[in-house]
């Protein structure tokens, strides 16, 4: 599932298209994805203007000159394509060449500017939904979340006062939303690896020192990982369709038997299960 990094790729892949565009018409080729449209999606969609293309952990937001915003989440498989965007135009400008529509294209934006959006998923795992952008705060998906990692409210001192006491793994504390919003297991593993913190360490019993190195390797970690247009993974593909890089860059996730990447380590990279999730690490590195 794209974690932060790749969602915050495909936000910036859509920025030149869609922010300041309206939206001409709103093409629903289904009743919904992982579950129903609101009814009136469709019609609140036509002639709204995209004012700001926002990220909150894994979710995309279009807030619009209507009042409204558009939540929109890329599930297992789900991806935004843009076309109309490639040739020798100004900036801004766009031409009418655009692909012809696929089995799994289920949502389709067409804009005023000749740009089209594309939402396409083959396992349907996606999800988008509309409410009031005065209401978005208490929306079911993002009511709860924690900091952004990327954020100010984010800190060490935070981190720590929320994991004090805690006896679950770092990396299970690490991957609760409520605690930090948008880490997903591959950069959780590897954030641990930078700080070399062992996943199974229980979430309460590391010190402050370890915890300021624990948020500094986050931030570099997704920051790295944004730089490299976010991972790709199989199903993953940012804005523009193409894969994104960081995966050659992975220290530790799915490098399982692999000798570890740090100098003059003698160990190899191991994979365990916890809570149902791969977890890679190297034994001798993080403790």
């Amino acid at each position: 599932m794209p974690e932060l990094p790749e969602v915050e790729t495909v936000r910036r892949g859509l920025l030149p298209a869609m922010e300041g565009v309206r939206i001409a018409r709103a093409e629903l080729r289904r009743d919904g994805l992982r579950w129903p449209f609101p009814p009136d999606m469709g019609t609140r969609l036509d002639g709204a203007r995209v004012l700001a293309l926002r990220r909150r952990s894994k979710y995309l937001l279009l807030d619009m000159d209507s009042g409204d915003t558009l939540i929109i989440h890329l599930g297992m498989s789900g991806r935004m394509v843009v076309s109309g965007l490639r040739g020798s135009h100004a900036p801004g400008q766009f031409h009418f060449d655009h692909p012809p529509v696929e089995k799994h294209d289920h949502v389709i934006f067409h804009l005023e500017n000749g740009a089209r959006i594309t939402f396409n998923d083959p396992r349907r795992f996606g999800a988008m939904d509309l409410c009031t952008t005065q209401t978005l705060d208490q929306h079911k998906l993002v009511a709860g979340l924690g900091p952004e990692p990327l954020g100010n409210d984010f800190s060490a001192p935070y981190l720590a006062d929320r994991l004090k006491g805690r006896k679950m793994p770092i990396k299970s504390a690490l991957l609760d939303q409520r605690i930090i919003a948008g880490l997903g297991n591959i950069y959780v593993c590897e954030a641990l690896f930078r700080a070399g913190i062992s996943p199974t360490r229980a979430a309460g019993r590391i010190s402050m020192a370890r915890i300021e190195s624990l948020t500094t390797a986050i931030r570099a970690t997704l920051r790295d990982a944004i730089d490299a247009g976010g991972s790709s993974l199989r199903d993953y593909r940012q804005a523009d369709g193409e894969l994104g890089y960081f995966q050659h860059a992975f220290r530790v996730y799915g490098r399982e038997h692999a000798a570890c990447m740090t100098p003059d380590c003698k160990g190899n990279i191991r994979r365990i299960v916890q809570s149902g999730r791969s977890s890679f690490y190297c034994a001798l590195c993080q403790r």
